[in-house]
């Protein structure tokens, strides 16, 4: 009985173990998706949003880095790691930009452990 009792102990802690090892696995990609206008008058303000969702934000696994890009050159990227992890499974980022031109923006995040789920892209037209 006692033996029994051992052997089913053991088993439920490896399903555990296992369970919780493999649980990062079902988490995927880290994926961004942006909010922004769709045109805009020259000189103008506008905020650029960008959603980021990634299922798992633990110290081993989470979102490692967000990029924004404008025109292709890199406006912004947001670092993580371990010891700084972001806030919430889905957060928001936001920056502001002066529109002096038509804009090409392409948001993308990543995770840690699966990498990044793609691109987003948008256009801002000039008025």
């Amino acid at each position: 009985m006692r033996v029994k009792r051992i052997e089913i102990s053991a088993a439920l802690f490896l399903t555990i173990l296992l369970f919780g090892l493999a649980s990062p696995c079902w988490a995927g990609r880290s994926s961004a998706t942006l909010e922004v206008p769709s045109s805009a008058q020259k000189g103008a303000e506008i905020t650029i949003r960008v959603n980021v969702a990634h299922n798992g934000n633990s110290r081993f696994h989470h979102t490692e880095w967000v990029s924004l890009k404008v025109n292709g050159q890199e406006i912004q990227r947001w670092e993580y790691s371990g010891s700084n992890t972001p806030e919430s499974e889905r957060f928001t980022r936001e920056v502001k930009i002066v529109v002096n031109e038509a804009l090409e923006i392409v948001a993308e995040s990543s995770c840690n452990l699966h990498g990044s789920a793609g691109t987003d892209k948008a256009d801002v037209a000039m008025e």
